[in-house]
């Protein structure tokens, strides 16, 4: 492989990054790259700098120093508006407590996410229905997130992250809320997902999610990288 092609195959790049909140300091001068097609978990104590790594890289927050690329796309170089679109078009994002609508049907929770991309309302509902087809939950396409299970409304989120074919996912403690039988689901999921090419940077506290659904573990402490593990995944 040359090393035009090598660095196309990098998704995220960090150089130096650092994040400081008034005297805090979040992150420490973390260099690293994830590669199209891994799994990448991240564990460490709480307040060790994961989400923060995690916001860093979806543009949801600033590095005080230090260069971060997604796809290519330098991230310091873009305004706040620049930011919003490169989440909508590069990104999807799962969270620990889905951050559905309550007031829409899990259609519309998955739809909406390409019509703010400017996608035709049908054409983003054929879409939905698809996603939600593949996820094994078309059949509650209608009904409203209260009404859903845990294990259901991790499935509408997946399937409202995946809607504008992300070069990356982000997974921020995608179990954490969910039973032990929804939470199996879900890493079997992201396992499908990750084996059909999508990379993944998952952000938890669970071992067993990081072993059973990532190809390389990263620890964190004290907002640097302490270790990184390549792993063998479990059944």
């Amino acid at each position: 492989m040359t090393s035009a092609e090598n660095t196309e195959q990098v998704v995220v790049r960090l150089d130096g990054v650092r994040k400081e909140y008034g005297e805090a300091v979040a992150l420490d001068g973390v260099s690293l790259e994830i590669r199209a097609g891994e799994a990448v978990a991240v564990m460490g104590p709480s307040g060790c700098g994961k989400s923060t790594l995690l916001n860093m890289v979806a543009g949801l927050d600033r590095p005080t120093a230090g260069s971060i690329a997604v796809h290519g796309e330098e991230l310091g170089a873009l305004s706040e508006t620049g930011l919003a679109l490169f989440r909508r078009h590069r990104i999807g994002m799962i969270f620990q407590f889905f951050n559905l609508i309550d007031d829409l049907p899990a259609l519309d929770n998955v739809a909406l996410a390409a019509q703010l991309t400017g996608t035709p309302a049908g054409q983003a509902r054929r879409r939905a229905l698809e996603l939600l087809d593949e996820l094994g939950i078309a059949d509650r396409r209608n009904a409203y997130p209260a009404v859903l299970s845990g294990g259901e409304r991790q499935r509408v989120a997946v399937a409202r992250a995946l809607m504008n074919r992300p070069a990356l996912l982000l997974a921020d403690e995608p179990t954490g809320a969910l039973d032990s039988h929804a939470g199996e689901q879900v890493m079997d999921l992201l396992i499908d997902l990750n084996q059909m090419g999508q990379t993944l940077l998952m952000v938890t506290h669970d071992k067993r999610l990081a072993t059973r659904c990532a190809s390389r573990l990263i620890e964190f402490s004290d907002g640097r990288v302490a270790r990184e593990t390549a792993l063998e995944r479990t059944a």
